[in-house]
C-alpha cells in the first residue's frame, strides 16, 4: 500500500460523504527517490510505481501489513500461535515508557521455541518434542512496530538467541503494565500440554502400559454435525479461587465412555498466570459429558419438536458450541440455538438451552433460562411457543423446562 501520495485515502463513510485521511504513522518505507521506486517495483512486480504521477518525494510504502507474515520475516526461527488477538489499551503518557499515542490498538502474538532433539520425550503427532512459550510479541497496529519480550528467561534456546541478537529481545518486565494485563495463556501451547496429559496422567506403570485409563476429547453437535469440543476461554471462579478470573478450559472423557472425567484450566490473571489446574471427577459417580448433554437435548420431546419446526423449508436451526462452566461445586451446561435462513444467511440467536443437574431449560435469553432452572418451581403462565402448550408447567416467554432422567446426578464436584 502506498501512502502520502496525491491520491486521497478513504478513512470511513459519513452520511452521504466520505471522510479522507493521510497516514501519519512511522511504519512506512520512504520511496521518494527513483532508485527506491525501481527497487520495489522490481520486487513487487508492479512497474506502475515508476510512471505514476501520484507519487511525491514524501511517499511511503507500507510493506508486509499482515502481522503473521511480518513477525515470520523478522524471526523465522520461532513458531507462532495460530490465534493472534487484538488489544485496545489507553496509556498514561506521563508514566508510560511507550512512544505510541495515548489510545492505541495492538496485536499480541505468542511465540514458541521448539526442538526435536530433547532426549526421552514423546513427540506424539508433532514434529517436535520440546516446546516453550518463551516469547510474547507486541505489534503496533498503526505504526507496524514489532517488540519481542522474553516471557520465559529459563528457556535455554531463547537464551542462546538473545545472546546472538542482543538488541532484539526485551525483558518481560519492561512491557507496559497496560499491555501486560492483557496477556493470556496461549492456545497452541495449551493444546500440546493437554494432549500429552490425556496419556501421561497415568502414573502407575501397569495402567500406563495397558492404556487402561486413557482420556480423549469429547464431541459436541454443532450445526447438526459432530465435532470435537475445542478448548475455550471463559471468565469463571475456580474452586480454589476467591474471585472470577480469565481461564482457558478443556474437557476430558474416558477413551471408551462419554461421561466427564475431568477438566484442565490454565490461568491468565496477574500472579496466577501460567498456573494450570487439573480437576478430576470421581470415577464412581456419573458426571454428564458434552455428548450426554447433547443427547438429552436432542431427545427431549419439546425441544426436539421445536427444532424440527424451525428446520422447515427456508430456515435451519443451528446448535452452537456447548459450554461446560464450573460454578461453585457444580457444572452448568449452556448451548445457544440459532435460526438461519437458507437465503442471505445471517444466524440469529433464538433460544438458549441450559442444563443443570437433572433439569434442562430452553428460553429466549440466558437470564430467563437461569431464572427458570434455579427457581424452586416453574412459574405458571401462557407460553409463547405453541410447542410449549403441551407442558402445563411451562413458564412464560417460551421457556421450556424439562427434568433430565433420574439416572444423572447433580453434577457436583467432589
Amino acid at each position: 500500500m502506498l501512502t502520502r501520495t496525491r491520491a486521497l485515502e478513504l478513512d470511513y463513510p459519513s452520511g452521504g460523504e466520505n471522510v479522507y485521511n493521510t497516514y501519519s504513522g512511522s511504519g512506512g518505507i520512504p520511496i521518494g527517490s527513483y532508485w527506491r521506486r525501481l527497487l520495489f517495483a522490481r520486487h513487487l512486480n508492479d512497474w506502475r510505481m515508476l510512471f505514476s504521477d501520484q507519487l511525491t518525494g514524501e511517499s511511503q510504502l507500507l510493506y508486509r501489513r499482515n502481522i503473521v507474515k511480518r513477525v515470520q520475516a523478522i524471526a523465522p526461527f520461532l513458531r507462532f500461535d495460530h490465534d493472534p488477538y487484538p488489544v485496545a489499551v489507553e496509556f498514561d503518557v506521563q508514566t508510560s515508557n511507550t512512544d505510541s499515542p495515548p489510545s492505541s490498538l495492538y496485536w499480541i502474538i505468542d511465540a514458541y521455541t521448539t526442538s526435536d532433539r530433547y532426549p526421552y520425550s514423546d513427540p506424539r503427532n508433532n514434529d517436535f518434542n520440546y516446546i516453550r512459550n518463551s516469547v510474547k510479541i507486541v505489534v503496533d497496529a498503526y505504526n507496524g512496530s514489532v517488540t519481542f519480550y522474553i516471557a520465559d528467561p529459563s528457556d535455554p534456546i531463547i537464551q542462546s538467541w538473545s545472546r546472538l541478537l542482543p538488541q532484539m529481545f526485551r525483558p518481560f518486565d519492561s512491557m507496559p503494565p497496560a499491555l501486560r494485563s492483557h496477556i493470556r495463556y496461549p492456545q497452541d501451547y495449551y493444546q500440546v500440554q493437554s494432549n500429552q496429559l490425556m496419556t501421561y496422567h497415568m502414573t502407575d506403570p501397569q495402567i500406563f502400559y495397558n492404556r487402561e485409563d486413557e482420556w480423549r476429547e469429547p464431541n459436541e453437535i454443532y450445526a447438526n454435525e459432530s465435532q470435537i469440543v475445542a478448548p475455550y476461554y471463559l471468565i469463571t471462579k475456580l474452586p480454589i479461587a476467591d474471585t472470577e478470573e480469565f481461564v482457558l478450559l478443556r474437557l476430558f472423557t474416558p477413551s471408551q465412555r462419554t461421561n466427564l472425567i475431568g477438566w484442565l484450566a490454565a490461568r491468565s490473571d496477574g500472579e496466577n498466570y501460567g498456573k494450570v489446574l487439573l480437576y478430576r471427577f470421581p470415577k464412581q459417580r456419573l458426571i454428564f459429558g458434552p455428548e450426554q448433554i447433547e443427547a438429552r437435548i436432542n431427545q427431549d420431546p419439546l425441544i426436539s419438536q421445536q427444532i424440527s419446526l424451525w428446520n422447515r423449508q427456508g430456515s435451519q436451526a443451528i446448535q452452537g458450541n456447548l459450554l461446560v462452566i464450573p460454578v461453585e461445586d457444580s457444572l452448568l451446561y449452556v448451548e445457544p440455538l440459532y435460526l438461519q435462513a437458507d437465503q442471505n444467511r445471517l444466524p440469529t440467536l433464538t433460544r438458549v438451552i441450559v442444563a443443570y443437574g437433572n433439569r434442562i431449560v430452553m428460553a429466549e435469553t440466558l437470564q430467563q433460562a437461569l431464572d427458570a432452572i434455579f427457581a424452586d418451581a416453574p412459574v405458571d403462565g401462557t407460553p409463547v411457543d405453541s410447542t410449549v402448550e403441551a407442558n402445563p408447567e411451562a413458564p412464560p416467554n417460551g421457556t421450556i423446562v424439562r427434568p433430565l432422567p433420574e439416572t444423572g446426578v447433580e453434577g457436583a464436584l467432589p
